[in-house]
């Protein structure tokens, strides 16, 4: 059931890698957070931060007026609303600020979501912080996404739209960079450990993870050819919904719109030269950072693992 916690301000989760893991998290949030009668539901993030997963998790069966292939809504069902009979007008309506504006004054999109809203519908809103000036009210339910999924319950207070924007925009990067990090390790790794290892969100970082046995290579050496295809500076593309290319080299992905577009973009890689031993789940970890405090966060999970509960 949804939470009617009147105190709830802001929660926040790590985004996690993968359309797949999105979605859950979408459900998740859906599960948690969503009240019948929330009609306003603002998204705020970069292209490529997983918005449009992350909306398909909350509301399954929701056209998405900006389809990841290309495919793009028309007529805008936001804006012919007076057309046809009301009663079997959508309950729930979608509409991306950023490019509609290209094709609609941004006054004129505002009026169709306070229509909308006046008639009982609810409106999910990409980039909401482009129209909320216009709204005069703010977001039911905020959602922001970057490295992490932040979601808040706005009330006179706050939080703003552009407090949300501020704070997602500017972490996203770590989280583009650490995926992409990822997904190079994975260029030296096994095509057997490759097969059955899971993977885990860090702040600024990853853990990529081994059931059972410890894989048999060299950590300090797998840093080092990281490095090297980092200062190659490569191109980062996207292939298909599961593979990216880096270089010439076409790897597998469960999240191929989640990296930076080229490698020299990687700040600071660094991996922890040992595996960390998870007793409770009986798996191997291997650890990576990225950004200005790598070195630091690999100390501190470097003291944690001596608590109780690791190796």
């Amino acid at each position: 059931m949804a939470t009617t916690n009147p105190t709830h301000l802001l929660s926040s989760y790590y985004a996690p890698r993968g359309a797949h893991r999105m979605y859950v998290l979408g459900k998740q949030i859906a599960q948690t957070y969503l009240n019948p009668n929330d009609r306003l539901i603002g998204i705020i993030g970069e292209a490529g931060s997983g918005k449009s997963a992350l909306i398909r998790g909350m509301f399954p069966g929701l056209d998405l007026t900006n389809d990841d292939n290309g495919v793009y809504v028309r007529p805008l069902p936001l804006l012919e609303q007076d057309r046809g009979f009301a009663f079997f007008s959508p309950h729930t309506y979608h509409v991306d600020i950023r490019f509609e504006n290209g094709f609609t004054q941004m006054s004129e999109l505002a009026e169709a979501i306070s229509q909308a809203l006046d008639n009982g519908r609810r409106v999910v809103v990409e980039h909401f912080d482009l129209v909320y000036p216009l709204l005069g009210a703010n977001a039911n339910l905020l959602i922001g996404v970057g490295e992490q999924v932040l979601i808040s319950r706005p009330n006179v207070f706050g939080p703003e739209p552009n407090e949300i924007k501020e704070t997602v925009y500017q972490s996203l990067p770590y989280r583009l960079m650490a995926h992409t990090a990822e997904d190079i390790c994975g260029m030296f790794i096994s095509d057997e450990d490759n097969e059955r290892c899971g993977h885990k969100d860090l702040r600024h970082g990853f853990a990529i993870t081994f059931p059972d046995t410890k894989p048999d290579f060299d950590i300090e050496e797998l840093e080092k050819k990281v490095n090297e295809i980092i200062a190659q500076d490569l191109p980062v593309t996207y292939v298909d919904e599961h593979h990216i290319s880096i270089g010439d080299s076409v790897q597998l992905c469960d999240g191929p719109r989640v990296h930076v577009h080229r490698t020299g973009q990687i700040e600071n890689f660094r991996l922890m030269h040992h595996f960390i031993y998870d007793r409770f789940k009986k798996r191997y970890l291997l650890v990576g950072c990225i950004g200005e405090r790598s070195d630091e966060l690999l100390e501190k999970l470097d003291i944690q693992r001596q608590r109780p509960g690791w190796e």
